[in-house]
């Protein structure tokens, strides 16, 4: 089963996903190893306040994606995990960029004996590295607007049929929170390492 057919569900925030977001890096980097340079929870559960997928959205940035993928792919066989063949994250409306530095790996791991998590594993540095860093810390600092997120996401998720649509139709939406965290990125001088 891929994560594109899967139905959305948007469910109110649980207090629980913060602590069990931090247990799930832990785990994973330790299955990892050394090439794990760092393990974060981001996406909407990492939020506090927001309404999410009940799913843990996990990033992993690496120096290489080829070599990580052949490295972590026993540890998270072995987790229940299973990678996608999704390469490559959305690019941002108006933004002219070679589209291999958006590159990534992508796992997935889904029933009812563990956790869902989706896994996103991209290089340090890269553009869409930061833009998941970004878009997490904006909201956290900016807590009013969580509200207005979510009540789209409820809304978008009672009118779409998967989770590829969901996804496609909320990418501009991210676009737009993005033009306006990048400016409090500048004021504030915000980085992913902050």
């Amino acid at each position: 089963m891929t994560t594109e057919s899967e139905v959305p569900v948007v469910v109110p925030y649980d207090a629980a996903w913060r602590e069990r977001g931090l247990a799930l890096c832990a785990e994973l980097g330790a299955a990892l190893g050394p090439l794990a340079l760092r393990v974060e929870h981001i996406g909407s559960t990492s939020i506090p306040g927001m309404a999410a997928k009940p799913v843990y959205d996990l990033q992993v940035s690496v120096a290489g994606l080829d070599e990580a993928e052949a490295v972590f792919a026993p540890p998270l066989a072995g987790l229940g995990f299973t990678l996608s063949p999704y390469r490559r994250d959305h690019v941002p409306a108006g933004l002219e960029d070679d589209l291999s530095r958006w590159a990534k790996r992508f796992w997935f791991r889904r029933g009812p004996a563990a956790d869902p998590v989706n896994l996103h594993v991209r290089r340090t540095g890269s553009p869409n590295e930061r833009l998941a860093l970004l878009f997490r810390d904006w909201f956290r600092a900016h807590p009013a607007a969580v509200p207005a997120y979510a009540h789209f996401k409820y809304a978008l998720a009672s009118r779409v049929s998967d989770t590829g649509t969901y996804a496609d139709i909320k990418d501009p939406v991210v676009d737009l929170v993005i033009v306006v965290a990048e400016a409090w990125a500048a004021e504030t001088g915000w980085t992913p390492d902050a």
